[in-house]
């Protein structure tokens, strides 16, 4: 069994046949998936997480305002995202919220009082937090230890850190979460740094349809492909891909309290 902890197949990529992409998931054998809301959040983008999410066995929503959305976020958008999380139980997780230093697609000052505001929130409603986090290691850990409540958890999404950001992160409560880029030629960086890093704090993702992971390169990404960052994982670990699947998913159970569907 695996569990997809970050996808995005709510959106247009899959609106042919999401259907499909499902069901070749759970032939895969990724029973679970965490579905993340993006966008405007005055568009109702984020409403198509939930709604999927309440439509689908298995599939869960997080809710929040990217970073790069984050020049969107107000106060009317904290209202429509609060309704959202206290009106579906399907709703394990909010964000992604953080930094993105590498798109500036909203200035650097307000993706950090967004990211520090987001953090607030979901402490006061109890949900661990979604992280992303680019070309901003140091940014991030300082807000995370500045804002978080004492009982915030959460997970560094698609990490493509350094070491010193994931150990920090682990102390913190942190988990981190791997995508198909730890499989890329060149990502030899960041497998290094996966390989010190404990399995009882590593979640795997696809965060589909992006970062395709080896071999299916240049194709669209789908939860099925999540294995395939399993194997890579189970290879730099000297552990059989089905204990990976068994320990990530006891992670993912552990941080976002529920349990993966069988």
């Amino acid at each position: 069994m695996f569990i997809d902890s970050h996808c995005h197949i709510d959106g247009p990529e899959y609106d042919a046949d999401r259907e499909e992409v499902i069901a070749r998931a759970r032939d895969a054998g990724v029973t679970t998936m965490l579905n993340v809301g993006t966008g405007d959040p005055h568009s109702g983008a984020i409403n198509r997480a939930v709604d999927l999410a309440e439509k689908q066995e298995g599939v869960y929503a997080a809710v929040g305002v990217h970073p790069h959305d984050a020049k969107l976020f107000d106060d009317e958008a904290e209202r429509l995202l609060l309704d959202l999380v206290r009106q579906s139980q399907r709703v394990i997780a909010w964000g992604e919220i953080g930094l993105d230093y590498h798109y500036d697609h909203s200035p650097r000052d307000v993706q950090r009082e967004v990211f520090r505001r987001q953090l607030r929130l979901a402490g006061e409603v109890n949900l661990p937090v979604v992280i992303h986090s680019r070309e901003a290691d140091d940014e991030t850990t300082t807000i995370l230890r500045e804002e978080l409540a004492d009982h915030q958890r959460g997970v560094l999404h698609c990490f493509g850190g350094s070491l010193a950001m994931a150990q920090n992160a682990i102390d913190l409560g942190f988990f981190i979460s791997f995508a198909g880029n730890l499989t890329f030629k060149k990502a030899e960086d960041l497998r290094e740094v996966a390989r010190h890093l404990p399995l009882e704090r590593l979640l795997i993702e696809t965060d589909c349809p992006y970062l395709t992971p080896v071999p299916f390169r240049g194709r669209r990404n789908e939860p099925a492909r999540v294995v395939e960052t399993a194997q890579c994982l189970a290879a730099l670990h000297g552990k059989d891909v089905e204990e990976i699947g068994r320990v990530t998913s006891e992670n993912f159970a552990r941080l976002f309290g529920v349990r993966w569907q069988a």
